[in-house]
């Protein structure tokens, strides 16, 4: 297929951006709908023990890592990006379709460390492959992110209802048709025009080894403390303030709502100031709402607080996707992957101070994430002389 050299007067209205808009809702949908239920599969379907489980939270995002390393060097290489998406819809139809027949947890474990693991690979790839359409930064990325959040705000709703009336085999079924729609419609996306090597300054080169992996660092305990406050926020609204429910799922509900629009302001004012200052700013609200949230004593002050981690949410992890990006111009593979590892990352560092906070209450949840706050603040602070992005 020839090279993509649409010309209109914004990313925004080609026919790609289109194309990868569905392939973003589609893939977020198919994500959404599997994700937060492996758990509960596990336990009500397969009975695996708790020592099972553990293993099972904990090799599968270490195979995604992995997977999604190597798919981020290969699309930075003589990789077709686009071929790249379509591994990842195939690995995902075929590891889902498994699920929904097999019930032998090694089987599952294995499937999931190599067919799941690949289809990891499909958000950073979709990013990076957006980056590279739109020759630089743009809106493109934070509205393919937007689009994400939207999926996922109506994917588990729309996963459970599944559940309740097609079992775990409807579920999974869907999850693979989903998984082989992305490769479908990846398969007929056209191939972003290369940056001649004239317009790669040595300015533009990116950040040294040191300055990203303080950065990457930062962000592991960034989005690990957003991980960790949504995971123990229903814990914490119905064991310490003895709301219900529904009051947890309404904060989080309220969050994601004001996320959205939100995620598109920032990512407008990315491309016109700093990207590390505004994550800076986010950290800094972070301190404020972590802290809050360890004082608070009613669902109410919950809810009102859920504007100061919308803020957050969106600053964190939708200008921080572009400022990797950023950071590293001409590998968008590599720094969508790199940002994408440190949420896996951090989510695993989120489970254990989780599995510690059931023993002392779900309080600590706040005061572990404001440590988490402040480690990544500082390492960003640092991060900003290393890679020069404080003056940008």
């Amino acid at each position: 297929m020839t090279a993509l050299r649409e010309r209109t007067s914004s990313p925004l209205l080609s026919r790609t951006f289109l194309q990868l808009s569905v392939i973003s809702v589609v893939s977020g949908v198919s994500m959404a709908f599997a994700m937060p239920f492996n758990s509960l599969f596990l336990t009500t379907e397969v009975k695996v023990t708790p020592v099972q489980l553990s293993v099972f939270l904990l090799a599968s995002p270490l195979a995604s890592v992995v997977a999604s390393t190597i798919m981020g060097k290969l699309s930075d290489g003589r990789v077709q990006r686009r071929y790249l998406l379509v591994a990842g819809g195939v690995a995902g139809a075929i590891g889902y379709s498994l699920f929904a027949v097999l019930r032998d947890y090694w089987f599952l474990l294995g499937t999931s460390v190599v067919f799941v693991a690949i289809t990891s690979s499909l958000l950073p790839q979709i990013f990076a492959y957006g980056r590279a359409v739109s020759r630089g930064p743009s809106m493109m990325v934070s509205v393919l992110r937007t689009l994400l959040s939207v999926a996922w705000v109506a994917g588990p709703p729309l996963a459970a209802l599944m559940v309740a009336k097609t079992g775990w085999v409807g579920l999974f079924t869907a999850t693979a048709l989903l998984q082989l729609g992305v490769a479908v419609l990846a398969f007929t996306l056209p191939v972003p025009v290369a940056v001649p090597e004239e317009e790669k300054t040595e300015e533009e080169a990116g950040p040294s080894r040191a300055g990203m992996s303080v950065v990457a660092a930062a962000f592991v305990f960034l989005q690990g403390s957003v991980g960790l406050a949504v995971s123990g926020l229903p814990l914490f609204v119905t064991t310490e303030l003895h709301g219900t429910a529904g009051d947890a799922g309404l904060a989080m509900g309220l969050c994601a709502a004001l996320e959205i629009p939100m995620i598109l302001w920032f990512g407008s004012l990315a491309n016109r100031m700093s990207q590390h200052k505004l994550v800076v700013a986010g950290a800094v609200i972070a301190l404020a709402y972590h802290g809050l949230m360890l004082l608070t004593d009613s669902v109410w002050q919950v809810l009102a607080l859920q504007l100061l981690h919308a803020t957050v949410i969106s600053l964190v992890m939708g200008v921080g996707l572009t400022y990797f990006q950023s950071l590293d111009p001409f590998r968008p593979g590599r720094a969508s992957t790199m940002f994408s590892n440190t949420q896996i990352v951090g989510g695993m560092l989120s489970g254990v101070l989780l599995g510690v906070s059931q023993q002392f209450g779900f309080r600590w949840v706040y005061g572990f994430t404001l440590t988490e706050i402040v480690l990544g603040l500082v390492l960003l602070l640092v991060a900003g002389g290393l890679t020069g992005s404080s003056r940008r």
